[in-house]
Protein backbone atom coordinates (compact mmCIF):
# COMPACT_ATOMS: atom_id res chain seq x y z
CA UNK A 1 0.00 0.00 0.00
CA UNK A 2 1.17 3.49 -0.82
CA UNK A 3 0.75 6.63 1.25
CA UNK A 4 -1.95 7.88 -1.13
CA UNK A 5 -3.90 4.64 -0.55
CA UNK A 6 -3.85 5.17 3.21
CA UNK A 7 -5.09 8.72 2.79
CA UNK A 8 -7.86 7.53 0.44
CA UNK A 9 -9.14 4.93 2.88
CA UNK A 10 -9.28 7.45 5.73
CA UNK A 11 -11.07 10.05 3.60
CA UNK A 12 -13.73 7.50 2.60
CA UNK A 13 -14.23 6.39 6.21
CA UNK A 14 -14.40 9.95 7.55
CA UNK A 15 -16.69 11.21 4.79
CA UNK A 16 -18.92 8.15 4.63
CA UNK A 17 -19.38 8.45 0.86
CA UNK A 18 -17.45 8.63 -2.38
CA UNK A 19 -18.67 12.17 -2.97
CA UNK A 20 -17.44 13.42 0.43
CA UNK A 21 -14.07 11.71 -0.04
CA UNK A 22 -13.75 13.15 -3.54
CA UNK A 23 -14.50 16.65 -2.25
CA UNK A 24 -11.83 16.32 0.47
CA UNK A 25 -9.27 15.04 -2.05
CA UNK A 26 -10.16 17.59 -4.74
CA UNK A 27 -11.13 15.02 -7.39
CA UNK A 28 -14.38 13.73 -8.93
CA UNK A 29 -16.24 10.77 -7.32
CA UNK A 30 -15.45 8.45 -10.21
CA UNK A 31 -11.72 8.77 -9.47
CA UNK A 32 -12.27 7.78 -5.85
CA UNK A 33 -14.45 4.84 -6.92
CA UNK A 34 -11.82 3.51 -9.34
CA UNK A 35 -8.93 3.94 -6.87
CA UNK A 36 -10.84 2.21 -4.08
CA UNK A 37 -11.84 -0.68 -6.33
CA UNK A 38 -8.24 -1.10 -7.51
CA UNK A 39 -6.97 -1.10 -3.92
CA UNK A 40 -9.50 -3.72 -2.80
CA UNK A 41 -8.56 -5.85 -5.80
CA UNK A 42 -4.84 -5.70 -4.91
CA UNK A 43 -5.53 -6.59 -1.29
CA UNK A 44 -8.10 -9.24 -2.12
CA UNK A 45 -10.30 -7.76 0.63
CA UNK A 46 -13.43 -5.67 0.62
CA UNK A 47 -12.73 -2.62 2.77
CA UNK A 48 -16.17 -0.97 2.65
CA UNK A 49 -19.77 -2.19 2.45
CA UNK A 50 -21.86 -0.13 0.05
CA UNK A 51 -25.34 0.87 1.19
CA UNK A 52 -27.80 3.25 -0.45
CA UNK A 53 -26.69 6.07 1.84
CA UNK A 54 -23.22 5.39 3.19
CA UNK A 55 -20.04 3.41 2.84
CA UNK A 56 -19.34 1.50 6.06
CA UNK A 57 -15.93 -0.06 6.77
CA UNK A 58 -15.71 -3.83 7.05
CA UNK A 59 -13.62 -5.44 9.79
CA UNK A 60 -10.71 -5.44 7.39
CA UNK A 61 -11.41 -1.81 6.51
CA UNK A 62 -11.38 -0.82 10.20
CA UNK A 63 -8.01 -2.54 10.63
CA UNK A 64 -6.57 -0.70 7.63
CA UNK A 65 -7.90 2.64 8.93
CA UNK A 66 -6.42 2.09 12.39
CA UNK A 67 -2.96 1.47 10.96
CA UNK A 68 -3.34 4.17 8.32
CA UNK A 69 -3.67 6.96 10.88
CA UNK A 70 -0.57 5.84 12.77
CA UNK A 71 1.46 5.49 9.57
CA UNK A 72 0.39 8.85 8.17
CA UNK A 73 1.19 10.59 11.47
CA UNK A 74 4.62 8.95 11.39
CA UNK A 75 5.23 10.20 7.85
CA UNK A 76 4.27 13.74 8.88
CA UNK A 77 6.52 13.70 11.95
CA UNK A 78 9.46 12.36 9.96
CA UNK A 79 9.08 15.03 7.30
CA UNK A 80 8.82 17.78 9.92
CA UNK A 81 11.97 16.55 11.64
CA UNK A 82 13.89 16.39 8.37
CA UNK A 83 12.78 19.91 7.47
CA UNK A 84 13.98 21.17 10.83
CA UNK A 85 17.36 19.47 10.38
CA UNK A 86 17.86 21.11 7.00
CA UNK A 87 17.02 24.64 8.07
CA UNK A 88 17.70 27.07 10.87
CA UNK A 89 15.37 26.92 13.84
CA UNK A 90 12.08 28.63 13.08
CA UNK A 91 8.83 29.27 14.90
CA UNK A 92 7.76 30.33 18.38
CA UNK A 93 8.54 28.90 21.81
CA UNK A 94 6.12 29.87 24.60
CA UNK A 95 7.38 29.42 28.16
CA UNK A 96 6.14 30.08 31.68
CA UNK A 97 8.30 30.70 34.75
CA UNK A 98 8.13 32.15 38.24
CA UNK A 99 8.78 35.89 38.57
CA UNK A 100 12.04 35.83 40.51
CA UNK A 101 13.94 33.08 38.73
CA UNK A 102 12.45 34.11 35.40
CA UNK A 103 13.75 37.67 35.67
CA UNK A 104 17.12 36.97 37.24
CA UNK A 105 18.31 33.82 35.47
CA UNK A 106 15.95 32.59 32.76
CA UNK A 107 15.41 35.82 30.81
CA UNK A 108 19.14 36.37 30.08
CA UNK A 109 19.49 32.72 29.05
CA UNK A 110 16.57 33.03 26.64
CA UNK A 111 18.00 36.21 25.15
CA UNK A 112 21.29 34.44 24.44
CA UNK A 113 19.52 31.43 22.93
CA UNK A 114 17.40 33.59 20.65
CA UNK A 115 20.46 35.57 19.58
CA UNK A 116 22.07 32.30 18.51
CA UNK A 117 18.90 31.31 16.60
CA UNK A 118 17.52 34.54 15.08
CA UNK A 119 14.73 32.73 13.26
CA UNK A 120 13.06 31.93 16.59
CA UNK A 121 10.58 33.98 18.58
CA UNK A 122 10.62 33.27 22.33
CA UNK A 123 7.70 34.35 24.54
CA UNK A 124 8.14 34.27 28.33
CA UNK A 125 5.17 34.58 30.68
CA UNK A 126 6.02 35.20 34.34
CA UNK A 127 3.66 34.37 37.19
CA UNK A 128 3.38 32.65 40.53
CA UNK A 129 0.91 29.94 39.48
CA UNK A 130 1.74 27.23 37.00
CA UNK A 131 -0.68 27.72 34.07
CA UNK A 132 -2.57 24.98 32.27
CA UNK A 133 0.31 24.52 29.87
CA UNK A 134 -1.34 22.45 27.13
CA UNK A 135 -4.70 24.25 27.23
CA UNK A 136 -3.04 27.67 27.12
CA UNK A 137 -0.61 26.83 24.33
CA UNK A 138 2.68 26.70 26.26
CA UNK A 139 5.57 24.51 25.18
CA UNK A 140 6.65 24.13 28.79
CA UNK A 141 7.66 25.86 32.01
CA UNK A 142 10.79 26.40 34.06
CA UNK A 143 9.57 25.86 37.60
CA UNK A 144 10.87 25.21 41.11
CA UNK A 145 9.31 21.80 41.69
CA UNK A 146 8.99 18.57 39.75
CA UNK A 147 5.82 16.77 38.70
CA UNK A 148 4.57 14.32 41.37
CA UNK A 149 5.19 10.67 40.48
CA UNK A 150 1.49 9.89 40.06
CA UNK A 151 1.23 12.45 37.24
CA UNK A 152 4.45 11.72 35.36
CA UNK A 153 2.74 9.63 32.68
CA UNK A 154 1.02 12.83 31.51
CA UNK A 155 4.01 15.15 31.83
CA UNK A 156 7.62 15.37 30.73
CA UNK A 157 9.97 16.68 33.39
CA UNK A 158 13.71 17.23 33.58
CA UNK A 159 15.82 18.68 36.37
CA UNK A 160 17.87 21.53 34.97
CA UNK A 161 19.83 22.29 38.14
CA UNK A 162 19.97 21.68 41.84
CA UNK A 163 19.09 24.49 44.22
CA UNK A 164 18.72 24.94 47.96
CA UNK A 165 16.94 27.35 50.23
CA UNK A 166 19.18 28.40 53.08
CA UNK A 167 18.69 30.31 56.31
CA UNK A 168 20.12 33.85 56.25
CA UNK A 169 20.00 37.13 58.15
CA UNK A 170 21.53 40.58 57.92
CA UNK A 171 24.54 41.28 60.19
CA UNK A 172 22.57 44.03 61.98
CA UNK A 173 19.83 41.59 62.99
CA UNK A 174 22.32 39.02 64.29
CA UNK A 175 24.19 41.68 66.26
CA UNK A 176 20.95 42.76 67.90
CA UNK A 177 19.39 39.32 68.52
CA UNK A 178 22.22 36.83 68.55
CA UNK A 179 23.08 33.89 66.32
CA UNK A 180 20.80 30.82 66.47
CA UNK A 181 22.86 27.75 67.36
CA UNK A 182 20.20 25.03 66.96
CA UNK A 183 16.89 24.60 65.15
CA UNK A 184 15.11 25.03 68.48
CA UNK A 185 16.57 28.52 68.72
CA UNK A 186 14.51 29.60 65.69
CA UNK A 187 11.42 29.75 67.90
CA UNK A 188 13.01 32.74 69.69
CA UNK A 189 13.71 34.69 66.50
CA UNK A 190 11.68 36.83 64.12
CA UNK A 191 11.29 34.60 61.08
CA UNK A 192 10.19 36.24 57.85
CA UNK A 193 7.97 33.90 55.88
CA UNK A 194 6.82 33.63 52.28
CA UNK A 195 3.20 32.60 52.00
CA UNK A 196 3.28 30.29 48.97
CA UNK A 197 0.72 30.97 46.24
CA UNK A 198 1.56 27.85 44.29
CA UNK A 199 0.09 24.55 45.47
CA UNK A 200 3.06 22.26 45.98
CA UNK A 201 1.70 18.70 46.27
CA UNK A 202 4.77 17.21 47.93
CA UNK A 203 5.19 19.71 50.79
CA UNK A 204 3.07 20.46 53.85
CA UNK A 205 1.18 23.75 54.07
CA UNK A 206 3.52 26.67 54.71
CA UNK A 207 1.24 28.34 57.24
CA UNK A 208 -1.27 27.35 59.92
CA UNK A 209 -3.19 29.27 62.52
CA UNK A 210 -0.30 28.70 64.93
CA UNK A 211 2.49 29.85 62.64
CA UNK A 212 4.57 28.76 59.67
CA UNK A 213 6.44 25.50 59.17
CA UNK A 214 9.87 25.17 57.61
CA UNK A 215 10.98 21.70 56.48
CA UNK A 216 14.77 21.50 56.75
CA UNK A 217 17.15 18.70 55.87
CA UNK A 218 20.47 18.09 57.58
CA UNK A 219 22.91 18.18 54.68
CA UNK A 220 25.27 15.61 56.18
CA UNK A 221 23.06 12.88 57.66
CA UNK A 222 19.91 13.54 55.58
CA UNK A 223 17.51 13.76 58.52
CA UNK A 224 14.45 15.93 57.94
CA UNK A 225 13.10 18.33 60.56
CA UNK A 226 9.86 20.29 60.58
CA UNK A 227 10.29 23.48 62.56
CA UNK A 228 7.47 25.82 63.57
CA UNK A 229 8.46 29.46 63.27
CA UNK A 230 6.78 32.81 63.82
CA UNK A 231 7.49 36.39 62.95
CA UNK A 232 5.88 39.80 62.67
CA UNK A 233 6.14 39.99 58.86
CA UNK A 234 5.02 37.67 56.05
CA UNK A 235 4.25 38.18 52.36
CA UNK A 236 3.34 36.24 49.24
CA UNK A 237 6.11 38.16 47.42
CA UNK A 238 9.53 36.65 47.98
CA UNK A 239 11.31 39.85 46.97
CA UNK A 240 9.47 41.75 49.71
CA UNK A 241 10.60 39.21 52.31
CA UNK A 242 14.16 39.47 50.99
CA UNK A 243 14.10 43.25 51.35
CA UNK A 244 12.82 42.99 54.93
CA UNK A 245 15.65 40.59 55.72
CA UNK A 246 18.23 42.94 54.19
CA UNK A 247 16.83 45.72 56.38
CA UNK A 248 17.51 43.64 59.51
CA UNK A 249 13.90 42.70 60.28
CA UNK A 250 14.54 38.99 60.85
CA UNK A 251 15.70 35.62 59.52
CA UNK A 252 14.48 34.16 56.24
CA UNK A 253 14.67 30.95 54.22
CA UNK A 254 15.63 31.86 50.65
CA UNK A 255 16.89 30.19 47.47
CA UNK A 256 20.59 30.46 46.70
CA UNK A 257 19.78 31.64 43.16
CA UNK A 258 18.14 34.74 44.67
CA UNK A 259 20.69 35.77 47.29
CA UNK A 260 24.06 34.70 45.87
CA UNK A 261 25.42 38.26 45.49
CA UNK A 262 24.33 39.27 49.00
CA UNK A 263 26.04 36.23 50.51
CA UNK A 264 29.18 37.00 48.51
CA UNK A 265 29.46 40.63 49.69
CA UNK A 266 28.42 39.94 53.30
CA UNK A 267 25.13 41.85 53.12
CA UNK A 268 23.52 38.61 54.24
CA UNK A 269 25.07 35.90 56.40
CA UNK A 270 24.10 32.22 56.36
CA UNK A 271 22.99 30.79 59.69
CA UNK A 272 22.70 27.12 60.68
CA UNK A 273 24.60 26.17 57.49
CA UNK A 274 24.22 22.45 58.20
CA UNK A 275 20.52 22.74 57.27
CA UNK A 276 18.69 23.66 54.08
CA UNK A 277 15.39 23.17 52.32
CA UNK A 278 16.24 20.92 49.37
CA UNK A 279 12.91 20.90 47.51
CA UNK A 280 13.63 23.91 45.29
CA UNK A 281 15.50 22.38 42.35
CA UNK A 282 14.98 23.99 38.94
CA UNK A 283 12.88 21.82 36.60
CA UNK A 284 11.62 21.83 33.03
CA UNK A 285 7.95 20.78 32.98
CA UNK A 286 5.90 20.15 29.82
CA UNK A 287 2.81 18.20 28.79
CA UNK A 288 3.83 14.81 27.42
CA UNK A 289 3.80 14.47 23.63
CA UNK A 290 5.15 11.72 21.36
CA UNK A 291 7.65 14.06 19.71
CA UNK A 292 9.14 17.22 21.15
CA UNK A 293 9.82 19.91 18.51
CA UNK A 294 13.52 20.24 17.83
CA UNK A 295 13.56 23.94 18.74
CA UNK A 296 12.16 23.10 22.19
CA UNK A 297 14.52 20.17 22.73
CA UNK A 298 17.54 22.33 21.86
CA UNK A 299 16.35 25.07 24.22
CA UNK A 300 15.97 22.64 27.13
CA UNK A 301 19.44 21.23 26.42
CA UNK A 302 20.85 24.77 26.37
CA UNK A 303 19.21 25.65 29.68
CA UNK A 304 20.46 22.44 31.30
CA UNK A 305 24.01 23.21 30.14
CA UNK A 306 23.80 26.80 31.35
CA UNK A 307 22.41 26.01 34.81
CA UNK A 308 24.16 22.69 35.45
CA UNK A 309 27.03 24.44 37.20
CA UNK A 310 24.63 26.23 39.58
CA UNK A 311 25.94 29.73 38.77
CA UNK A 312 24.12 31.11 41.84
CA UNK A 313 26.59 29.17 44.00
CA UNK A 314 29.48 30.81 42.19
CA UNK A 315 27.87 34.19 42.81
CA UNK A 316 27.64 33.32 46.51
CA UNK A 317 31.26 32.18 46.61
CA UNK A 318 30.12 28.71 47.67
Amino acid sequence: MERADLDLVLRVREGGSLAAAASALGVVPSVVSKRLAALEARLGQRLFERTTRRLLPTREGEAVCAHARTLLDGFAQLEAELRERQTDLQGTIRLAATFGFGRRWLAPALADFQRAHPGLRVELQLGERLPELAAEGYDGAVWLWSVPARHRADWATRRLARNQRVLVAAPAYLQAHGLPRTLHDLAQHACLCVQENEERPHTPPAATASGHWWTLRHLRDGTVHRVRVNGPLASNAGEVVRDWCLAGQGLMLRSLWDIGPQLADGTLLQVLPAYAMTDADIHWIAPWQPRTPRRVKLLVDALAARFRGEPWKQAAGA
